[in-house]
């Protein structure tokens, strides 16, 4: 039972983490604005970790590596520590762990589009004038507007946001399976 709350605690911290780490590095891909709500939250939980490497890393052409090499060094911690608790020693399993901790940061940006997605389409239908949706639009638009040539919308209702989230569920399996596969066990 032990194992069991420590997994999943591990698993929400870190999940949250990575997914804010992932965030700031969206928002300046898509050149989110500083001052907003969700780009000052989001700078302030990982300053602390981004600021150090952006010193040895710095940003280029929109992308922030600083970012990404944090949301790589979580994501291996993240790994290491749940190999810990099941009991294997992860020394032994760290060409397979490194693979692992890139498909978990993968597994991480599919969920936080994932939900973005949903937060977007939710928002839509029930304040399609609040505040958050030029964000949410800002940071979809990249994933929805290709879907939005394929598939027209039917009566004023927009089926983009469906086709993305059944590709990335997919997506998500196709990840899932592979961690799974390299380390015998759920990550």
């Amino acid at each position: 039972m032990f194992g069991d709350i420590a997994r999943f605690l591990l698993n929400t911290i870190f999940t949250l983490f990575g997914a804010a780490l992932l965030l700031r590095a969206w928002l300046q891909f898509v050149r989110m604005p500083p001052y907003n709500p969700v780009s000052s939250a989001v700078l302030q939980v990982t300053n602390w970790l981004v600021l150090p490497l952006r010193k040895i890393l710095p940003n280029a052409r929109r992308v922030d590596w600083a970012s990404i090499v944090a949301t790589v060094i979580t994501a291996l911690v993240y790994v290491v520590l749940m190999v810990v608790i099941v009991g294997v020693d992860p020394i032994a399993l760290m060409p397979s762990l490194l693979i692992v901790a890139l498909l978990t940061v993968i597994k991480w940006a599919l969920n936080l589009l994932i939900w973005l997605t949903i937060l977007m389409a939710l928002l839509s239908w029930l304040n399609p004038r609040s505040p958050a949706m030029p964000i949410l639009y800002q940071l979809t638009a990249p994933f929805l507007d290709p879907l939005r040539k394929i598939i027209p919308r039917l009566g004023g209702i927009d089926l983009s946001p469906i086709l993305l989230f059944v590709i990335v569920q997919v997506l998500l399996m196709v990840v899932t399976r592979a961690a799974v596969s390299l380390t015998l066990f759920g990550i």
